[in-house]
């Protein structure tokens, strides 16, 4: 009889650990990176032989848990922390290429309009340039291209200041990742496998080398004790319970450079928050000395347009703008309306203005490679938001592929731990039986 409470025992014990499990599904059916958890029981087999001389036979000892599961799948996983690294670059890159689209403002406070806006004024003071008005008008308009181009440079600048910062605190992120992957690492060591705390360190793992996959391309490998061994740029980033930390910093011409902490440059990320940032920094880089050769372009040809021209008092057109060295420094010379070189050498009054066309508009001209530039910005930006859309597809794809097989059904859950409670009252009645078993004997006795 000693064998039935065995027997009774063991039922409750398991089924009570499969309705822990079941509870626990329940509470973390919302937590992003929760595998649903199983409980595997076997068949106990036991001897209740005392005696020295008696031959061992094995008799059935009841139920046993062999192990706490987590419903995932090796696959599964590792297409999520992928296509979450497609998805990490390029929502970073379309947000920065946003802002600096922004930030290349073509609108009608923009270079490119106020600039045409400059030469439509030059061709009403061609038909009339004795008008002082005109004239002051079109020296306002020069003085405003100078300073779009000072705003547009320095709001490019505060895009690349503003992936800096962001990238600052990216790296923040991946080297508390890094260091709390190391410590999951230790304690994977320590544990018991099949146990619901191992269960745990393991969706502590994933989650972390979830979120450093978002963050940039590391390459992931799997020790003992399920322990991960990240890499990257042929640098061991965790190994066992050793992390390394990274760190980024920024280049005066507003590119990243990354290194290790101990100084060990690395290449730029390939994808990932990080690979977004880098490339969409070098990508402002380029738009800001693009900005640049146009701003040097623009005050040599004005210049040089105004330097052929001769003025009411008869002296050569002076420099209208002054160029030191980028397009934040483009600013006017020129205020008085009497110093414009309107006259062309042989005395016309509108000689020079009429060279206006064909000197400063064109191919080649400022106002045109303006117009690319913007262009080719807009094209890139149109690629990269394709990019993400195709990438965020994929994310959902994948995320959901994982829930079918990692989430948590509550109605599923719900069957089941209706269908325990019943399992573990049946136990709980044969524990019973062998009580009044025992009482009916004694009371005979």
């Amino acid at each position: 009889m000693s064998d039935l409470f065995i027997i009774g025992a063991s039922g409750t014990k398991a089924y009570r650990t499969a309705m822990a499990a079941i509870s626990e599904n329940i509470a973390n059916a919302g937590t992003d990176g929760y595998a649903r958890r199983t409980v595997t029981t076997a068949e106990s087999g036991a001897s209740t032989a005392t005696m020295s001389l008696y031959i061992a036979r094995a008799n059935f000892g009841g139920t046993q848990v062999m192990s706490v599961d987590r419903a995932t799948d090796p696959y599964l996983d590792a297409a999520m922390r992928t296509t979450g690294t497609a998805l990490g670059s390029a929502t970073a890159r379309l947000r920065w290429l946003t802002d600096a689209e922004t930030a290349m403002n073509d609108s009608s406070t923009g270079i490119g309009q106020l600039m045409t806006g400059m030469f439509q004024n030059m061709e009403k003071l061609a038909a009339s340039p004795t008008d002082t008005s005109l004239r002051v008008t079109t020296l306002d308009s020069i003085s405003r291209v100078a300073q779009s181009f000072n705003q547009t440079a320095a709001d490019l600048k505060n895009v690349s200041a503003g992936i800096a910062t962001e990238a600052t605190a990216q790296v923040d992120l991946v080297n508390r990742s890094l260091s709390a992957l190391a410590d999951i690492n230790n304690s994977l060591l320590r544990a018991q496998p099949g146990t619901s705390a191992y269960a745990q360190l393991l969706d502590s793992r994933d989650a972390a080398l979830q979120g450093l996959s978002e963050n940039l391309n590391v390459t992931i490998s799997f020790g003992a004790h399920d322990s991960a061994t990240v890499s990257f740029g042929g640098q061991t980033l965790v190994s066992g319970d050793t992390a390394a930390s990274l760190a980024v910093a920024a280049n005066d011409d507003g590119t990243l450079a990354f290194s290790l902490a101990d100084g060990t440059a690395l290449t730029a990320p390939a994808s990932g928050i990080l690979g977004g940032l880098s490339s969409a920094a070098q990508t402002v880089t380029d738009r800001r000395a693009s900005l640049d050769t146009l701003a040097e372009q623009f005050v040599t040809d004005m210049n040089a347009w105004h330097a052929q021209g001769v003025t009411d008092g008869g002296a050569a057109g002076a420099p209208l703008l002054s160029y030191g060295g980028g397009a934040a420094s483009v600013s006017a010379l020129v205020t008085d309306p009497a110093e414009l070189a309107l006259k062309s050498s042989d005395g016309t009054l509108n000689g020079n203005l009429l060279k206006v066309t064909s000197t400063l508009r064109g191919n080649g001209s400022v106002e045109q490679a303006w117009t690319s530039l913007v262009a080719t910005h807009g094209n890139l930006l149109g690629a990269t938001k394709a990019e993400y859309d195709t990438a965020s597809s994929r994310s959902d794809q994948a995320v959901a592929a994982r829930e079918a097989v990692s989430g948590v059904d509550l109605d599923m859950e719900a069957a089941d731990l209706l269908r325990i409670q019943q399992a573990y009252s049946g136990c709980a009645k044969v524990l019973q039986i062998a009580k009044e078993t025992i009482d009916s004997i004694l009371n005979i006795i």
